[in-house]
């Protein structure tokens, strides 16, 4: 029976890989009867850039028909497919279904930021005596990694073994200002519980700054504002910033403002009270229990559609983002519009400015040293 089944399982996989599917499962062949859960993954051409550089685009599938897809143009999370609470699916990220709209220019949709995600201040920096220059392109300051950061490069991706695509990059001594060859490596998995697992890594041969997130833009109900969505944060403090959103270094407490999540609120509750133009939500929050590995960051729940999110970091703090500058103008995948407020970002990350602050956790990698941090994005519904 056994052999009978490892033969019709092996025609099965066949059948997958020669129409473009990908199927991988951690059991071995004597456990395999066993193992009634898969995952597969599609790997497809998603089209050419404008030098002629060939890009993929990854379709994860679990047992519960979750949908992740992913390109490495830029890291950049395409679509999520979660189910709502009578098991519906619905996509729960902005993003568009092809390649050429990406090219165009987008507001770092599902995209890693880096090689320094969020802001410099004056795009400067000092490190070991030596004056950096980066390109300013927000304001008075320098954002995710510049003119051509993390989220415009082509990564080097393949299928790996264990329900997992892993992207590599090499960011040259120099580009965009920043110091030292760093090599970067992701690696992006979806499991059976319906969660979102990144994996970053990295080395360098000079110092350097590091500070990588995904910068997905979600609406649990798919559509609409997120102002009824229930957010809860583990964070009893936030990095106080200056009119253009760098911090000051006062770390301050919650409590008794617009930013106090540490009880469920719905996003749209306080959110004309932070006091931003436009307004709305865009600040970092410092992270409870830091240095304990991975450990839930937030819980998002959509009343309407029961959709839950929780997202786990390894990282010291979380940006808390509402799209404030969004304004109906971005049509996405389904045909899709985007308003004002229409998603939240939740960005794992080290905070703003943190290499010009020597008080916050250093974003600082040297040679000899490696660089490594996890987010998990968990999908769940209300009964």
């Amino acid at each position: 029976m056994a052999s009978e089944y490892l033969i019709k399982r092996g025609a099965f996989l066949y059948s997958l890989a020669a129409a473009g599917w990908c199927v991988s499962n951690s059991a071995s062949a004597a456990d395999a009867p066993a193992k009634k859960s898969q995952t597969m993954i599609e790997n497809k051409e998603f089209g050419k850039t404008a030098d002629g550089k060939e890009v993929r685009l990854f379709t994860f599938r679990n047992k519960n028909g979750v949908v992740v897809k992913l390109t490495n143009y830029g890291g950049i999370i395409t679509e999520i497919h979660a189910p709502d609470r009578t098991g519906k699916l619905g996509n729960v990220v902005c993003g568009f279904d092809n390649l050429e709209r990406y090219l165009k220019g987008h507001p770092f949709f599902g995209a890693v930021a880096g090689r320094v995600a969020n802001r410099i201040a004056k795009g400067k920096f000092k490190l070991d005596g030596k004056e950096y220059t980066l390109a300013i392109n927000n304001g008075p300051n320098h954002l995710h990694g510049g003119l051509k950061g993390f989220d415009k490069q082509v990564w080097n991706a393949e299928v790996l073994p264990n329900q997992s695509v892993k992207m590599t990059y090499v960011s040259k001594d120099g580009e965009e200002g920043y110091p030292g060859n760093l090599n970067v490596t992701m690696v992006y998995s979806l499991d059976d519980d319906n969660a979102l697992r990144i994996d970053y890594s990295a080395t360098t041969d000079k110092a350097t700054p590091i500070n990588l997130t995904n910068h997905s833009y979600f609406n649990l109900a798919g559509s609409g504002t997120i102002f009824d969505h229930l957010v809860y944060l583990n964070a009893d403090q936030y990095t106080k910033v200056d009119d253009t959103l760098i911090p000051t270094g006062e770390i301050a407490s919650v409590k008794g403002t617009a930013l106090d999540f540490t009880t469920p609120r719905s996003i749209g509750e306080r959110a004309m009270q932070t006091g931003l133009k436009p307004p709305g939500y865009d600040h970092n929050f410092v992270l409870n229990e830091q240095g304990r590995g991975l450990r839930l960051a937030a819980r998002v729940t959509d009343p309407k559609s029961g959709r839950t999110m929780e997202v786990s970091t390894t990282e010291p703090g979380v940006q808390l983002y509402t799209a404030n500058h969004f304004n109906g103008s971005v049509e996405g995948a389904g045909g899709v519009t985007y308003p004002q407020h229409g998603a939240f970002c939740l960005e794992t990350q080290h905070y703003p400015d943190a290499i010009n602050h020597p008080s916050f956790p250093s974003p600082i990698l040297r040679p000899g040293g490696e660089y490594k941090t996890t987010t998990v994005f968990k999908f769940g519904r209300t009964p």
